[in-house]
């Protein structure tokens, strides 16, 4: 096995580079139970605990999040809190403390897991990642980035570094159904935003990949009560849920209705508030 510690972000890509098929470790949760079930097997690692570049967080005309940035210090850092509310609510909705404060927020969408909380919301508030190779940084919008179960649109050489996300979005909400416990992954999430007028659902946990429909959102009048209802059941009509041992397909598809109902009605009064003030 080789088994290598890069120190910084010029070094880890380089090593991405020479060594395409090795696997990326972060904060090693989603990796070590892949691992220990036999799911994931390989000879070669790249470790980025000792990459200090990876781990700054910056909140100024956007929130700027280093790969290595924990759950656990999104969470509790005030300026997130002030300024991105959402992304901190669903990143304090993850498991536990204790796997908060080693999962970093670069290992979450690398890994393209269908029931993370944290990529619903990033979509919703129209996130994107920093992506870089040995060929140059482009940006991929969080919504391009997971394409179906644990594969992103990433190339072989290309490593996640910060993930970024705009102001501006002060109006969010986040509901996570769970099944069978308080630490428990989502059977279904929902994340929405409301930005000078506009409306966005993305409900994650129920297929390969976050589910979003603007075509549906723009409809939404937030003083017709029926209108949450008829997007709401136009979600649970377009998405095709998988079955697991949170729920069946057909369990997930009526509370998708529900989900998604329930966060519009939460985000109507700041709707019509904002209608009143001609915004």
């Amino acid at each position: 096995m080789t088994w290598m510690a890069p120190r910084t972000v010029a070094e880890a890509v380089r090593l991405k580079a020479e060594w395409p098929e090795a696997t990326l470790v972060a904060g090693g949760t989603f990796v070590g139970i892949l691992t220990r079930q036999g799911l994931l097997a390989s000879d070669d690692w790249i470790s980025l605990q000792d990459v200090r570049e990876l781990r700054e967080l910056s909140t100024g005309s956007e929130l700027a999040l280093g790969a290595m940035v924990t759950h656990r210090r999104i969470e509790l850092d005030p300026g997130v809190a002030a300024g991105w509310p959402g992304v901190r609510q669903v990143f304090a909705a993850v498991a536990s403390p204790r796997v908060r404060n080693a999962a970093t927020i670069g290992g979450v969408l690398g890994d393209a897991d269908y029931a993370s909380d944290p990529p619903a919301m990033l979509i919703a508030l129209d996130a994107w990642v920093e992506a870089l190779s040995v060929r140059g940084l482009r940006r991929v919008p969080v919504a391009d980035l997971i394409v179906g179960h644990y594969r992103t649109s990433l190339e072989e050489d290309e490593l996640i570094t910060r993930v970024l996300v705009p102001r501006g979005r002060h109006h969010v909400t986040f509901r996570k159904l769970r099944t069978r416990s308080r630490e428990d992954r989502p059977c279904v999430a929902v994340a929405a935003s409301l930005h000078e007028g506009r409306v966005s659902v993305v409900v994650g946990a129920v297929a390969e990949r976050p589910q979003r429909f603007p075509d549906l959102c723009a409809t939404w009048d937030p003083a017709d009560g029926a209108s949450a209802g008829e997007i709401a059941a136009g979600y649970a009509d377009r998405i095709d849920p998988i079955g697991d041992n949170r729920g069946s397909a057909a369990y997930r598809t009526g509370m998708i209705a529900v989900e998604v109902r329930r966060a519009l009605d939460t985000l109507a009064p700041a709707a019509l508030t904002a209608q009143a003030a001609g915004r």
